[in-house]
């Protein structure tokens, strides 16, 4: 039976071309991007030329992107960094109940430190409200910290919106685009943000690589301890193999983003109409004017995820149900228990399944028939 990976937003595989490109830098070029000397020299101008790129893609000048070790690593150190930097000025901070564990962990950590942080609710579309935020800010908001696409929904947020709300605010705005860059064109001057974190692996890039934009003028403090790489805001040897993965993932993704994004959206509707034709019963949690075309979360009636995820594995088929960061739990979901409520039987019978390069439309039309039979087996 054929393996089916329909789980792309918790990784992908790496593409051809990125191992390629990598493999040059991995056998040759071994210097300290530090170094004065040749063999430093040779990775720092790795490591420069991909910063260039990094920041192009995005409409940001390269002194503002920060090499890190992924998403986690440029979420703590934008909410801890920026909110450490600046309680000077107030300790009031502002986030949503549906963002990645990586940045509630954050702001959590902030509050045993003395922080006062405000987590905003959304409604059934998965969404929070522009106007919530403007109610919510103070004159000691010193940072808001919204999710650019829910990973668990795909539901995109109203970053502009908010953007526009905080342009007069003395509070900076932290985006989490791992979901969204790829899915969505950003430029980070027409949405306002301040700080903004990308992670590689989501993008058919190498692990272990992420950048954090950090608009100029915009100061934050390391978490880091040691030398001043990363113009002294993230000390630690840079990952001259990875960053040029990351780069060549990054030049494929600014030539295929549009179709890429069109393939995804017809596998979704594809894989929807099978189960639609199979006679299942289902709902989509989030409205879905606001999905990104690669994920979407389905409400199977009836079953229980954790025999579902089960029952999938068993035939072969990946998917999740959520975060990856906590795929091995069998706690409801934080994300539908902010849209719903918690005792909401959505929060434990959903899937999410994701959509990516490596699929085929016969894996969709295989996967949706294998996901068939295991709700009608599970439901009977």
């Amino acid at each position: 039976m054929k393996p089916i990976y329909f789980d792309h937003a918790a990784t992908t595989p790496v593409h051809p071309e990125v191992v390629q490109a990598m493999l040059p830098v991995l056998e040759n070029v071994f210097g300290n991007p530090s170094s004065v000397h040749h063999f430093g020299r040779q990775a720092r101008k790795v490591i420069d030329e991909a910063r260039e790129t990094l920041a192009s893609s995005i409409g940001a000048n390269e002194k503002e992107i920060v090499l890190t070790g992924g998403g986690t690593e440029s979420n703590n150190l934008a909410i801890i960094g920026t909110a450490l930097k600046h309680q000077s000025r107030g300790k009031h901070i502002i986030t949503t109940a549906i963002e990645h564990h990586a940045s509630l962990h954050a702001a959590e950590f902030l509050e045993k430190q003395g922080f006062d942080v405000t987590y905003l609710p959304v409604d059934e579309s998965g969404r929070v409200s522009s106007e919530e935020i403007r109610r919510n800010l103070r004159e000691d908001t010193i940072l808001v910290s919204v999710m650019f696409v829910n990973n668990e929904t795909g539901i995109l947020q109203p970053i502009r919106e908010i953007g526009e709300i905080l342009r007069d605010h003395q509070a900076y705005f932290f985006t989490d685009a791992v979901q969204a860059y790829g899915a969505v064109p950003i430029d980070v001057e027409e949405l306002g943000v301040d700080l903004l974190s990308v992670s590689a692996h989501k993008i058919y890039g190498p692990k272990g690589i992420g950048f954090l934009y950090v608009r100029e003028g915009t100061l934050i403090q390391p978490l880091q301890q040691g030398g001043e790489q990363e113009r002294k805001r993230r000390a630690g040897t840079e990952n001259t193999a990875a960053a040029r993965g990351f780069q060549k993932a990054v030049e494929l993704l600014m030539i295929e983003r549009k179709e890429r994004n069109e393939t995804y959206r017809s596998y979704k509707r594809l894989f929807l109409q099978i189960l639609k034709d199979e006679g299942i019963s289902y709902s989509l949690n989030g409205d879905q004017q606001y999905a990104v075309p690669g994920i979407v979360n389905i409400s199977f009636p009836g079953i229980h995820v954790e025999a579902f995820l089960t029952n999938l594995d068993l035939s072969n088929v990946a998917a999740s149900s959520g975060s990856a960061c906590t795929a091995g739990s069998v706690d409801p979901s934080h994300v539908l228990a902010a849209m719903f409520d918690s005792d909401d039987l959505r929060t434990r019978n959903s899937v999410r399944f994701s959509f990516g390069l490596d699929n085929q439309e016969e894996d969709i039309r295989e996967g949706a028939t294998r996901v068939a039979q295991i709700v009608r087996r599970l439901t009977s």
